[in-house]
């Protein structure tokens, strides 16, 4: 690499003196100011208080900790009880031995700790820390009553036991709200590093919290539940309020940069430049827009430009956090062991050292400094060269193209990965009418990386390339320079994971490039492989189904009453509750035929049935309707139906299911006659209920505002549907199994809920029966509860009442039905969708 200064190859700077400053002049910081600080003139916006991400992951953390904590006393009930027995009569003698230094211990604990710690906040004219910190500590102590209360109302026998200690011989729920205040107040006061009184504190609340555990005046889990309750306080107001920032600004800045030799004469903040800013972007513009680093141009006393990255300590939990959820969710991609704002900076020296010594073109770091919370990388000026994102296709060159390769290959030839290619990292500049790039950004790259990682390096650039010149000129240039070999490895790369969030947001916008791009892989490499590989871990599919599994495991457990299912069992006739549960699943195949008429594409009738039946498992996490809806169109989808005309045919299936079956009750009363109607006796609370619930919908839609909403979200589904439907309408025998399949539906329900009746000796007459169901599933649909749980259940109770059932009768006759209808099939729909996920349908 040319040993040519960096000020030599701007060809896009502005002309003027060297002592000029064109970013802060044409994009200023809206609160920068410009002081003189120890002779040096600083031109900054220094963040006086930061909003901390490691605190909000520490309230989630803690909250799952409580969490956590009440499990364990719930399931290690018989444990915990154990241990307090075996403890309980040493732990009386202990008290009369340790009573006068408990007592003192407690008092100095709630009473002088609190004011040692305010007290030296208050000297050190700390008031808005002190606000926070009583703040923090009524916050803590209202969160462990509210938790204590709720636990003694709501909370399971097994979970109180497991809280409870024994006091004079009655278990008693022990939730201290003194260990949650002080913990909330020692939280929100500071870190033990800097405040002495916080330190001591925090020391002599863990001994108290050990001697009243051996005690036995409170249990082990229920102290350490309030100790977590008190850090979600105290870390929640700290996030919320923000905590002062600890970040090098003006003489700390200065003081390290004089640190490792250089004497500031200037120090000017380069902002981020607005979206849509007139003009190109230099060098800094692109860093600063894509980073989260701070970037300062500083001119020292000889008048020398240099730049300096400031790594900030606050950034790092995010940067952390990101970089392992990608290397657990992408095969290949290692894990970073990247925990601190000094191992931060130290690989980002280390791949800057690497690159430059591997001939890459790169500005060379020349020093490091560490100054508060900051780490301060000092390098020679970025270039005022052009980021790749600010050419237009014509403007960029085969020869920039070439050049671009080149600059990659000797970074791959020495073993090092960049990771990270966006056209913001990639710059242009010239020399002489020859054109440079400047690969920038190593923070995150390898210095002994891995063939995968080289690979994906590839599949960025050529990526990125496509997105501005076309997928076959980007192709081209790489074939010019890389070998074929090489370029024929990244065809199962090239997908959306690969790339960084940059590209991929670009990509979202340009769908067809990813495509032109394998065909153009292909047209120059026919032997090429382009079919994607599984780098994905876990993707959307996956997390939906772990998050429904544990949704229904929770609800199930949580609502089913297993001893009221149970003698419901017991009492009714089981061979009418074989019919029952036989007729709940034909619905599923009654299902699968209105699906099959008006699929666009030919459907396996078999497969659109197991499709019907996993529906019924991820209904329990999804309003009524939603999750057959929801798979339907997935299965639509993947077999290359194009997402309008799929979303069309679902709509037009649910259209359908409603239309007939006010179709089929209008026939249904008809033919039962008028009597049976009268005999029908819904609770006058219903009737009053449903009267209110008309009046306010009909007021609703008399205002302007809420009936152009309504026909907002109404009109698209006509819209959609009403092709469609013009389209079947021209297909008799689609539109016959169509409507043959949705009575099926609605009359498999139906008499599966007159078998339940059967069962337990019960006789109404049709329409009764179908009045009670279609009213009660109606309930479940409107209320956008999982499943419907709960109010379809009071529903139908409330209706068979009145239709003369006994109360405990008809409880039992709808529990058994939805046991039947609903809960058994949990297990089944589990079982077939996983079948249809191996399968590829869904």
């Amino acid at each position: 690499m040319p040993d040519t200064p960096s000020g030599a190859l701007g060809v896009s700077r502005t002309p003027g003196e060297e002592g000029e400053h064109p970013h802060t002049d044409a994009h200023p910081i809206a609160d920068q100011h410009t002081e003189v600080v120890d002779g040096v003139e600083i031109s900054d916006s220094p963040t006086v208080r930061v909003h901390h991400p490691g605190d909000l992951v520490g309230v989630v953390a803690s909250a799952l900790g409580v969490v956590l904590l009440m499990v364990l006393a719930t399931y290690a009930q018989n444990t915990t009880t154990g241990v307090a027995e075996d403890v309980q009569g040493f732990a009386s003698v202990l008290r009369k031995i340790l009573i006068l230094p408990v007592a003192v211990l407690e008092g100095i604990v709630t009473l002088v700790v609190p004011v040692a710690v305010l007290t030296e906040l208050a000297l050190r004219r700390l008031g808005r820390q002190l606000l926070e910190a009583l703040g923090a500590g009524m916050a803590a102590l209202l969160l462990c009553s509210g938790l204590e209360w709720a636990l003694n109302t709501f909370g399971t026998q097994g979970l109180v036991d497991g809280l409870s200690v024994r006091i004079n011989g009655d278990w008693t729920l022990t939730v201290p709200g003194y260990v949650a205040l002080l913990a909330g107040l020692l939280t929100a006061a500071g870190t033990r590093s800097r405040r002495r009184t916080v330190g001591w504190a925090w020391n002599l609340l863990w001994v108290a919290i050990g001697i009243v555990v051996i005690t036995g005046q409170v249990s082990l889990p229920g102290v350490m539940i309030s100790l977590l309750v008190g850090r979600v306080a105290g870390l929640g107001i700290r996030y919320l309020s923000g905590v002062q920032s600890e970040r090098a600004y003006g003489a700390s800045l200065v003081t390290g940069i004089r640190r490792v030799g250089f004497d500031p004469a200037r120090i000017i903040r380069i902002p981020e430049t607005p979206p849509g800013s007139p003009g190109r972007r230099t060098a800094a513009d692109a860093y600063t827009r894509n980073s989260e680093h701070r970037l300062y141009e500083l001119t020292t006393q000889d008048g020398r430009r240099l730049d300096v990255l400031a790594f900030d300590g606050d950034r790092q939990v995010v940067g952390s956090l990101s970089r392992l959820w990608r290397s657990l969710r992408l095969r290949g991609i290692d894990g970073r062991s990247v925990v601190s704002m000094r191992q931060a900076a130290e690989r980002s020296a280390l791949l800057s050292y690497a690159a430059r010594s591997a001939g890459v073109r790169t500005p060379q770091l020349l020093r490091i400094a560490e100054v508060q919370d900051s780490m301060l990388l000092v390098q020679e000026h970025l270039p005022d060269a052009v980021p790749l994102a600010d050419l237009d296709a014509d403007e960029i060159t085969d020869e920039m193209l070439e050049a671009i390769w080149s600059q990659l290959s000797a970074a791959h030839a020495a073993g090092l990965a960049h990771r990270a290619l966006t056209s913001d990292t990639i710059l242009m500049d010239s020399l002489l009418g020859q054109p440079m790039v400047w690969l920038v950004g190593w923070e995150m790259g390898d210095v002994a990386s891995s063939d995968l990682a080289r690979r994906m390096d590839v599949a960025q650039v050529i990526a990125l390339l496509a997105l501005r010149v076309g997928a076959s000129r980007a192709v081209q240039s790489a074939v010019a320079v890389l070998p074929d070999a090489t370029i024929a490895s990244i065809g199962p790369l090239l997908q959306t994971p690969t790339l960084p969030r940059q590209t991929r947001e670009e990509m979202r916008q340009h769908k067809d490039v990813m495509t032109e791009l394998r065909s153009a892989l292909v047209k120059r490499l026919p032997e090429a492989d382009v079919e994607p590989t599984q780098l994905v871990r876990f993707g959307a599919r996956t997390v939906l189904t772990i998050v429904v599994t544990a949704v229904a495991a929770v609800i199930v457990v949580t609502t089913v009453n297993v001893e009221q299912i149970s003698a419901a069992l017991r009492d009714s006739d089981w061979r009418w509750s074989l019919v029952a549960f036989a007729l709940g699943m034909f619905t599923h195949f009654a299902a699968a035929l209105v699906f099959v008429a008006f699929s666009p594409v030919r459907l396996s009738l078999w497969r659109a049935t197991l499709t019907q039946t996993a529906a019924a498992f991820v209904a329990v996490a999804a309003p009524a309707g939603i999750g057959p809806a929801a798979l339907n169109l997935r299965m639509l989808t993947k077999r290359g139906v194009s997402t309008t005309l799929a979303a069309a045919t679902v709509a037009l299936v649910q259209v359908s299911q409603f239309a007939v079956t006010i179709v089929l009750l209008l026939v249904l009363s008809v033919l039962s006659g008028t009597n049976q109607a009268e005999r029908f006796k819904v609770p006058p609370t219903m009737l009053i209920v449903g009267a209110i619930v008309v009046a306010i919908v009909v007021a609703l839609l008399l205002v302007p505002k809420v009936r152009q909403w309504v026909l907002r979200k109404v009109m698209p589904t006509l819209q959609q549907t009403w092709p469609r439907l013009i389209e079947v309408l021209g297909q008799p025998g689609r539109l016959a199994l169509a409507f043959a399949g949705n009575v099926s539906m609605t009359l498999g329900y139906v008499f599966a809920f007159q078998a339940c009746l059967a069962a337990f000796g019960q006789h109404l007459s049709l329409i009764q029966i179908a009045l009670v169901y279609l009213a009660g599933n109606t309930a479940g649909a409107i209320v956008p509860i999982p499943g419907g749980i709960g109010t379809i259940e009071a529903s139908m109770i409330a209706l068979l009442i009145g239709a003369g059932v006994g109360a405990g009768v008809a409880a039992s006759v709808v529990l058994l039905f939805r046991a039947l209808t609903y809960w058994l099939r949990i297990p089944i729909g589990w079982v077939a969708m996983r079948y249809m996920q191996k399968l590829g349908e869904i």
